[in-house]
């Protein structure tokens, strides 16, 4: 989604149904035919060697340190790295083309969670050996989310959850005891903020990811769940007119319109809305946990390093729903040294690594010892709200045509928080293409 993470579809997106990048919308139909027969023994585990990984753009600056331990150590079993485009959807672009190419370059993909079912409906991912991939203590809906058809194809490496980020200082200046939970508090918050402290006259108040991408979907359908709507139900059933989910659209435009969201959100994705937390200009953020060591980096440029905290999202009605991000990390159909990458990605996924990637980087685990962790908790006390995030968040839905679903979703968004459309009636359209998208 993770970071994360944020996904603005290409247009290949419109041509192949799809999952994409961080969240969503919960449940869905899926595919009658879970991509052939094929099962993790009748898939040939057996050939060793030389491997690479391909990922978006590391922005933690740790990934290639970590490989390089794993090439001295295997000096016959090299994994090289691949970095793609920063953003999912470029991502996820280029492996539909190397799956469709049936190319050998891309052995171990890093798969944003939604991705799990076209890429395994489409029998462009293998699915992984229960013998050999140990998920017994990682975190349910991590493990859901690379599970299709009852069968791991993806093992979950990192997860994600939505937080909010808040200038813990500002709140204490005007008086307010406690984050808000609620949307209508977080305007309250930031008019009393404004009133009463200085420095904070100028900064906006609540930023996210509105940019008519993945991002959008994500933050939108947490407006619309903790509206006690779903844009499509458990049952897979299109609900995007529902009465919660009109409530949800129409408090994102309230928002928009009476300030308490800044216009320049419209054009925003995860980076962005970082950017101006940690350059002092907002009161709120909602954003993933990767941003929490670069607001506390020591090389000088955060100007909140020990003046923000974190709580759980709040909602329309009460306490927000986060929408599900991570990464899981899959084997290409048509890579060889299958061997190889099944060592590689239990490597990257046990629990001492996983542990370390957290101290380093802020990224959400997927094991479930590592959110009590004491060492960690010390340094990370947003820790157990992040596992309550993941614990609640709301699933994707498992659906080959995912990407057409958050295209649709997205554009009905975008043209109200824009100006152009009622609610009711962006609902009501988005509602019959939903219903069109989601048959079976």
């Amino acid at each position: 989604m993770t970071m994360p993470r944020a996904t603005r579809w290409a247009g290949l997106a419109l041509s192949i149904g799809s999952l994409v990048a961080l969240a969503a919308c919960g449940g869905g139909p899926v595919p009658e035919d879970p991509g052939g027969d094929e099962t993790a023994e009748s898939v040939d585990f057996s050939q060793r060697g030389p491997i690479t990984f391909v990922t978006g753009k590391d922005l933690s600056g740790l990934l290639q340190s970590e490989i390089d331990a794993w090439n001295k150590d295997h000096p016959d079993e090299e994994v090289r790295l691949i970095e793609l485009p920063d953003e999912a959807d470029q991502q996820r672009a280029q492996m539909v083309q190397n799956a469709e190419a049936q190319g050998s370059e891309y052995t171990v993909l890093s798969m944003d969670v939604v991705w799990t079912a076209e890429f395994a409906a489409n029998g462009w991912v293998v699915p992984l050996p229960a013998d050999q991939m140990d998920t017994s203590e990682m975190l349910p809906a991590t493990v859901d989310g690379g599970t299709y058809f009852d069968q791991l194809y993806g093992m979950p490496v990192t997860s994600d959850g939505g937080l909010l980020f808040y200038r813990s200082d500002w709140l204490k200046a005007a008086g307010i005891d406690a984050p808000p939970t609620t949307f209508d508090e977080v305007t309250a918050a930031c008019e009393a903020i404004k009133e009463k402290v200085s420095e904070a006259k100028e900064a906006d108040c609540y930023g996210g990811q509105f940019n008519k991408y993945e991002g959008l979907t994500v933050n939108f359908s947490e407006f619309v769940d903790s509206s006690g709507g779903h844009l499509v139900d458990d049952d897979g059933n299109a609900t995007a007119n529902s009465e919660g989910a009109v409530k949800g659209l129409t408090k994102l435009k309230a928002m928009f319109d009476d300030g308490t969201i800044p216009k320049a959100a419209q054009t925003w994705s995860e980076e962005e809305g970082r950017e101006a937390f940690q350059q002092g200009d907002l009161v709120f953020l909602r954003n993933w946990p990767y941003v929490y060591s670069k607001f506390e980096g020591e090389d000088g440029s955060s100007k909140v390093k020990g003046k923000f905290a974190v709580a759980p999202l709040p909602g329309v009605d009460g306490p927000g729903v986060s929408s599900l991000g991570g990464h899981n990390y899959a084997i290409s159909a048509f890579a060889e040294n299958k061997g190889t990458a099944i060592d590689f990605i239990n490597y990257m996924a046990n629990e001492e690594e996983m542990k370390a990637r957290t101290e380093k980087t802020s990224q959400a685990p997927t094991r479930t010892a590592i959110y009590t962790d004491p060492e960690l908790v010390r340094q990370y006390p947003y820790l157990p709200v992040l596992q309550q995030s993941i614990e609640n968040a709301r699933p994707r839905p498992k659906v080959a045509k995912y990407g057409d679903v958050t295209l649709a979703i997205q554009d009905a968004a975008y043209t109200v928080i824009q100006g152009n459309q009622d609610p009711q009636a962006a609902l009501d359209a988005l509602q019959a293409k939903l219903e069109e998208l989601l048959k079976v």
